[in-house]
């Protein structure tokens, strides 16, 4: 089993600033590109949701999901502060930069946190504040703090926490949970894997300077490459369920068919290769790879909206 050298019991402060933060950094701690996707993921649970949310009420809760992933953004880079100045990708992140200081990044990440929760209990209802709670404990806390530095499946059960803003918008219309939001949320888990180790292929030399168990890491290129095609297989079945739901109509059909061909042959061309011919072009494939990977989630949960826009009733009947 893979046992990380360096186990860091808490996160060391950060080094004296070399300059002022400014508003660009405060907003780089919440990691604004993951925090794009949490927007439109929980956006699109909550408007294909049976239950008709007021625009104003429906914005101030997608808002409240926002800064909640953008609170755990903030934890996230306190805690990996050390392991951050070691890899390049994040080495100029406001707190390994000394820009912020690890106290201000705990700070605005636990006040962000607090906020996020009450407001959305008072916008929508307890059990999706609750949810929503759970969600930035499992990123920060299980993820970020244990996970992460201590088994190469940390991508794959952490992948739970990037996986409930559909949820979270579904519960927030309805107050409960249905068969729908847990297969967009198994689409997300699903797809979590094949895209991070797709950048940990052509970033694995970060990650080993880090002493992080990606997969890559761990258990090899090859293994992570068959496990890739493994979970894209997974992710295509999950994603073309979804189209025979309530939720689904022929718009979520057609993409999830043509953004998972993609994928799938994206994930075939990596699996079937080795270490020289990646090394050869520079890891070209894989990168390709991680970039579908990205347009996939937007063009599936996009279809989803533009189905519930149009009315389309679903596949079924009555609701799953």
């Amino acid at each position: 089993m893979y046992r990380p050298a360096v186990l860091a019991a808490a996160a060391p402060a950060a080094p004296l600033a070399a300059e002022e933060a400014n508003l660009r950094d405060w907003w780089a701690l919440l990691k604004p590109r993951v925090m794009s996707l949490v927007i439109f993921t929980a956006t699109v649970g909550l408007i294909a949701a049976p239950v008709a949310v007021h625009p104003v009420v429906a914005l101030a809760c997608v808002l409240c999901i926002a800064v909640g992933a953008g609170a755990s953004g903030a934890l996230n880079q306190w805690w990996d502060a050390d392991i951050d100045t070691r890899m390049k990708r994040t080495a100029n992140r406001p707190v390994p930069a000394g820009r912020v200081s690890a106290e201000e990044a705990l700070g605005f990440g636990m006040g962000l946190s607090i906020l996020s929760v009450a407001m959305l209990a008072i916008f929508a209802n307890p059990q999706s504040a609750a949810l929503l709670a759970f969600t930035i404990f499992f990123y920060a806390v299980v993820y970020t703090m244990w996970l992460k530095r201590s088994t190469p499946q940390n991508i794959v059960i952490g992948g739970a926490a990037g996986a409930f803003p559909p949820v979270i918008g579904w519960m927030a219309a309805t107050g409960g949970v249905a068969v729908e939001p847990l297969i967009m949320f198994l689409v997300i888990f699903l797809w979590t894997p094949p895209h991070f180790w797709a950048l940990a292929l052509f970033t694995h030399a970060d990650y080993r300077a880090a002493n992080v168990p990606m997969m890559p890491v761990a258990r090899g290129d090859a293994t992570t490459r068959r496990q890739i095609l493994g979970y894209t297989v997974a992710l295509t079945a999950a994603s073309v369920a979804l189209a025979f739901t309530s939720v689904g109509g022929p718009a979520t059909l057609i993409a999830a068919v043509g953004v998972n061909a993609a994928f799938l042959h994206r994930a075939w061309i990596v699996a079937r290769r080795d270490a020289e011919s990646a090394a050869a072009d520079r890891n070209a494939a894989e990168k390709k790879l991680f970039a579908v990977s990205i347009l996939h989630l937007f063009i599936l949960f996009g279809a989803v909206a533009l189905d519930a826009a149009l009315g389309a009733p679903g596949f079924w009947p009555v609701p799953l």
